[in-house]
């Protein structure tokens, strides 16, 4: 799933940047970044010796990404036209409890499973 995201973040870099809030700079490069991360959270993952740093990190990275999403759902960005035509609020009553899903996920199953 985390590759399959990711792929995203490389095709749709000017239309994901909008979704950006506007007090983080270098919107671009963040959009770029934030794919490298979820690839490299991903491998993370499956090696052995990484899971558990890979898991704290991802549940971070899950938690520094909402004020984005809740950005783009208030100004109705569409990630992959960066026009304001998206998804509105509803958007996130979907997106939030999917990432706490996430969250929770990495908690148990790679984290409480796998401690040092």
């Amino acid at each position: 799933m985390l590759i399959f995201t990711a792929i995203g973040y490389f095709i749709f870099i000017s239309e994901m940047a909008a979704m950006i809030p506007d007090f983080i700079p270098f919107k671009r490069g963040m959009v770029i970044v934030t794919g490298v991360l979820e690839i490299l959270f991903a491998i993370g993952l499956l090696i052995t010796k990484y899971k558990v740093y890979s898991g704290w990190l991802f549940i971070l990275f899950l938690i520094l990404v909402p004020p984005s999403n809740i950005k783009a759902a208030i100004d109705h960005v569409d990630y992959k036209t960066g026009l304001t035509n998206g998804p509105v609020l509803e958007y996130l009553w979907f997106r939030i409890p999917l990432q706490v899903f996430f969250i929770v996920w990495i908690y148990f199953f790679v984290l409480k499973q796998n401690k040092p």
